[in-house]
């Protein structure tokens, strides 16, 4: 034990010397300078998502914010057909080709991809806009009509931006993409709040001026995907190249590592969504703006106590047998007692934290705040279990974990939001919380259970 903590003391000096230094040569230099910059554009992206989510809370109020939160929801729920994993697939093989110095290679991979995501965009905007007046109008009974049929306008955007963003980290150009999140943000923060503003003092109806923030919120992602286009080419230098078609066997073989992909990307989607997607169809609009501003303070609150997991991953990768057990034990007791103070904290604070972040209108978020602190606990935890399977090359049995939670949790939430509904709206949204929290923490259970069961020995 007294020999791991030294030698990951002499790591961390190591690290934190190259930075001082700006020393990012070599391997391990790049490495350092690529996590770096991925985790300053996590954390700006989080941080930039819960701060505009407070602003637009406040400049709509519950009713419109909950329109909103319903009708993004709706439309990140189908986008998640135009992923399958395609992303993951881009770093992997891309990064591969580049690496052995097989630049048409990666070409190949690149068009094979694409032509994938491309076709999944088109199957996913088609989806949206033949859906959208059922689901606005008998589905959900709510003014989202027109702010979904602006959504195929969203889906494109974001997911080939989204793509490019990848083809940068798996050329190992981190850089980039970070400096995308800035100029995202800054658009996302000043444009969007403005034409609120604007909007509101027109008067318009409810359904125009929903559609009209999912249209702004496409034209700040629009812009940053014009900036990214415009680095790629001179940035992406295989990309000029000319290139032939992948062969069967490695068109078979990138098919077959999407498949777990797939699973895995639905279940995800399905575990932050399908609560605001049942409430929707059962509640009146405040108790979604309710909701979603309680649920928002707490995925961005567990995302930022996960950093220790995304920061952990190429330890994990590089550790095994004794060494790995431990790094893990350790790694979930400084997690636990992180997330454990954050809980309490939010517990003992919610009333505080919704009246300064979101105003006495959400005074109604309070107690669901409470009742959610409780994830704050069980989300790092799992975020830790979930890097440890992947470092050790078990993403199957992790996607099938995934989906089984996905499902527990679809199941949960219809069967206790119907029996809460029975005492008021209010408490559906209660019998909601009760439901996510339930079957996120099943998955935790299961991922103790499973990791038992895979290694034995640690």
């Amino acid at each position: 034990m007294l020999e791991f903590i030294q030698k990951s003391e002499e790591e961390f000096y190591k690290i934190f010397s190259r930075l001082k230094k700006r020393d990012f040569s070599g391997n391990e230099g790049q490495a350092i300078k690529n996590s770096t910059f991925q985790l300053s554009s996590t954390l700006l992206a989080k941080l930039g998502s819960l701060v505009f989510t407070i602003i637009i809370a406040r400049l709509l109020m519950p009713e419109l914010f909950g329109l909103y939160s319903l009708a993004l929801a709706t439309i990140l729920l189908i986008s998640s057909l135009s992923d399958f994993g395609i992303s993951t697939a881009l770093i992997t093989f891309v990064s591969k080709s580049l690496e052995k110095k097989n630049n048409s290679k990666a070409k190949a991979y690149f068009k094979e991809l694409i032509k994938y995501k491309f076709y999944l965009v088109i199957l996913g905007s088609v989806i949206l806009i033949l859906s959208s007046y059922f689901i606005s109008h008998f589905y959900y009974n709510k003014p989202i009509f027109l702010a979904l049929l602006a959504g195929a306008l969203y889906l494109p955007i974001v997911n080939l931006s989204g793509f490019f963003e990848t083809a940068f980290k798996s050329s190992n150009d981190f850089k980039i993409p970070f400096f995308k999140e800035i100029l995202f943000q800054i658009f996302k923060l000043t444009l969007i709040p403005f034409g609120i503003f604007l909007l509101l003092k027109l008067n318009l109806l409810t359904e125009f001026l929903v559609m009209s923030i999912i249209i702004l919120l496409t034209i700040c992602y629009s812009l940053s995907f014009i900036f990214l286009i415009c680095f790629s080419k001179k940035k992406l230098n295989y990309l000029n190249l000319d290139s032939k078609n992948l062969t069967f066997s490695e068109k078979k073989e990138l098919r077959f590592f999407l498949y777990p992909l797939i699973a895995t990307t639905l279940s995800g989607v399905f575990l932050g969504y399908v609560d605001t997607i049942l409430l929707g169809h059962f509640v009146e609009e405040k108790f979604i703006g309710y909701y979603s501003s309680a649920f928002s303070l707490i995925g961005a609150a567990s995302s930022i106590l996960g950093f220790i997991g995304a920061a952990i991953f190429p330890i994990f990768a590089r550790l095994k047998g004794k060494n790995l057990n431990i790094a893990f034990k350790k790694t979930i007791n400084l997690t636990f007692l992180i997330s454990l103070f954050g809980a309490i904290f939010s517990l003992i604070f919610a009333n505080f934290i919704i009246k300064i972040a979101y105003g006495y209108a959400y005074e109604s978020s309070v107690i669901l705040l409470q009742i959610f602190s409780i994830l704050l606990i069980i989300m790092p935890i799992c975020s830790i279990y979930e890097i440890y399977f992947l470092s050790q090359e078990k993403s199957k049995a992790l996607a099938k974990l995934l989906v089984f939670a996905a499902i527990l949790n679809v199941i949960l939430n219809y069967v206790f939001i119907i029996y809460f509904l029975k005492f008021g709206m209010f408490y559906a949204l209660i019998g909601s919380c009760i439901a996510v929290i339930s079957s996120r923490l099943v998955y935790l259970i299961s991922l103790k259970i499973f990791k038992k069961k895979l290694f034995p020995k640690s």
